[in-house]
């Protein structure tokens, strides 16, 4: 394992390899993926409920919890990306457990022996009735769903950093093209999503599950062979070595040197300048206990090779360690919006199962109404890449148009917006079921399912705003050997916020003496647990406001390249 994370390649080769059609591969890969990932994560509800018979809070904690843990098992894939394997190894083989997983549940829904009878059709009022999964069944279950989720996990680590790493930040021009690369990402996940919440629904609605984790099977094979074909074109990082050992090794000196007397000039702290094209961190006033991890014992020479990274560290693995602690309030206050992003995948769904869904003579199964945010999505980020950005870029000087933080910002408002709507409209249509005494009935109710799509679409547009914002805001500001770690920490706000749902589910239950503790959404409270989690969400903003102005851009000085300035300082929020 060498002792850079570069690229394996000459300065000629390196300008052949990389660039946007290299990326074309990533794209058409996360399309595939996301056709199956996302089309199951908005339908899989309906077969914990309807074909595994679980309940319907049991199925809502399912699905939060499986969703999570493949959000959060993206730290270990970034982990391996940046320790082990290269991220175009760590693609591979991630994208292998996936497609593994799947043919588990593949095999589980054409079996009947091998799941429960389902019990789909029958009254809320009946659902005591139905047979269990027994133990056997749900473990053969368990199986499948979490070894897609270590998949699906691992592959979120790797495939975007590494569509990444085929632009040189430290090329203008190419550092333009990586911003907008982000923006072409989530367009790919889009359309992916599009096609996962509409053909791949339809297949589980209409065709049967079994036909549907098939499809899921293939498209998520086909996502791996189109990684493959792209070898040839991609800038390969070599991992640089454990970013988690690093930092831990700072905490340890750090504590080492607590009594140490802190060195009033810069030449008191261990500051090595490696190799051509490796960042070195600048170092900064915060968290100046760390500042101890890099001070020079006076019984060291400064270039004394006996100095270990246990006993003395440099100032930039200090800085790296830094803009870990940095990020974790950021972290913290972007966790909740996707508490309410849950919502849209269990409740809103069930929602929608209860409304008429006939649209132009066709019915519209019930997890599809999430393609509503997706046809936003495609529309606005073309919009927002050619038109907005470019329009602001002009305006602010930022060659993003806006900083990270502020995008990320404009999300969380929208996503208030969403959860005061989605209290409107289900008060709307609770309403309906009560005037129309279809409170206990399985039939639809005379309401539209596209009262849905107000909701939808203020939370995709939310989305936009805050997902890119996140990436990039994560992948920028990392340092080069945890670039993947870095990118895992944008999914993990996603987990963590997938867990709280879960948590806040059980907690309403039990304090509001069962909001949502009914089988039968006409009966339960939802339109009061909206309410609840717009006001949080303002209280999130309000923390994250803060924690957003007082976050401090990290400072990185580049050996200079052709006549460009060696110091690259990122703006401040």
């Amino acid at each position: 394992m060498g002792n850079t994370g570069d690229v394996e390649t000459s300065p000629k080769q390196k300008k052949k390899l990389g660039g946007i059609r290299s990326t074309l591969f990533i794209y058409v890969a996360m399309v595939f993926e996301n056709i199956a990932f996302v089309g199951n994560a908005v339908s899989i509800f309906t077969y914990f409920y309807g074909y595994m018979n679980f309940s319907l809070t049991k199925s809502a904690t399912m699905l939060t919890n499986y969703v999570g843990t493949s959000y959060i098992l993206s730290l270990f894939g970034g982990f391996i990306c940046d320790t082990y394997l290269s991220r175009y190894r760590s693609s591979i083989l991630f994208g292998s457990i996936e497609v593994l997983g799947y043919a588990v549940l593949t095999v589980q829904a054409f079996v009947k022996e091998l799941r429960p009878s389902p019990c789909k059709d029958v009254s809320p009022l009946l659902s005591y009735q139905c047979e269990s999964a027994d133990s056997g069944q749900v473990a053969f279950l368990y199986i499948g769903l979490y070894l897609v989720a270590i998949g699906a996990g691992g592959l979120k680590s790797a495939a975007p950093p590494l569509g990444a790493d085929q632009f040189d930040e430290e090329d203008p021009e190419e550092a333009e093209s990586l911003s907008v690369y982000f923006n072409w990402l989530l367009f790919s996940i889009v359309i992916g999503s599009i096609f996962g919440v509409t053909f791949l629904v339809w297949i589980n609605t209409f065709q049967g599950w079994n036909w549907g984790f098939l499809v899921s099977t293939l498209a998520v094979l086909a996502a791996v062979l189109c990684l493959g074909s792209g070898k040839s074109f991609y800038r390969q990082q070599v991992p640089r070595g454990s970013p988690i050992t690093r930092i831990v090794q700072v905490f340890v000196v750090a504590i080492k040197n607590r009594n140490l007397p802190v060195p009033e000039t810069a030449d008191g702290f261990h500051d090595v300048q490696q190799g051509s094209g490796n960042e070195i961190l600048k170092k900064t006033d915060q968290f100046k206990f760390f500042d101890r991890a890099a001070i020079i014992r006076t019984t060291d020479s400064p270039d004394s090779d006996s100095k270990g990274p246990w006993r003395t560290c440099t100032v930039t693995q200090v800085e790296e360690t830094k803009i870990l602690v940095r990020m974790f309030p950021i972290i913290i206050s972007t966790i909740f919006m996707n508490t309410c992003l849950a919502q849209l995948q269990t409740f809103s769904i069930q929602q929608s199962n209860t409304m008429d869904r006939q649209f132009l003579g066709f019915e519209v199964p019930g997890p599809s109404v999430t393609v509503i945010p997706f046809i936003f999505m495609i529309i606005l980020i073309p919009i927002y890449d050619r038109i907005c950005v470019p329009a602001l870029r002009k305006l602010t000087g930022i060659p993003t148009g806006i900083r990270h933080l502020q995008r990320v910002g404009v999300g969380l408002v929208l996503s208030i917006a969403s959860m005061s709507v989605s209290a409107y409209v289900e008060k709307r249509r609770k309403s309906v079921a009560i005037d129309n005494n279809l409170v206990d009935s399985p039939a639809p109710l005379p309401i539209s399912f596209l009262w849905l799509g107000f909701q939808f679409a203020i939370f995709g547009m939310a989305d936009m705003f805050t997902l890119v914002g996140l990436l990039e805001f994560f992948y920028a500001e990392s340092s080069k050997g945890m670039k993947s770690l870095g990118t895992a920490i944008t999914w993990c706000t996603v987990a963590f916020g997938y867990y709280l749902s879960s948590v806040v589910v059980n907690v309403v239950n039990n304090v509001s003496d069962g909001w949502l503790a009914s089988n039968n959404l006409n009966r339960d409270e939802l339109s009061k647990f909206f309410w609840l989690l717009a006001g949080l969400s303002v209280l999130n903003l309000g923390a994250y406001l803060i924690c957003a102005s007082w976050y401090k851009y990290k400072s990185v000085e580049m050996k200079q390249i052709e006549g460009d300035q060696s110091n690259v300082e990122m703006g401040t929020v």
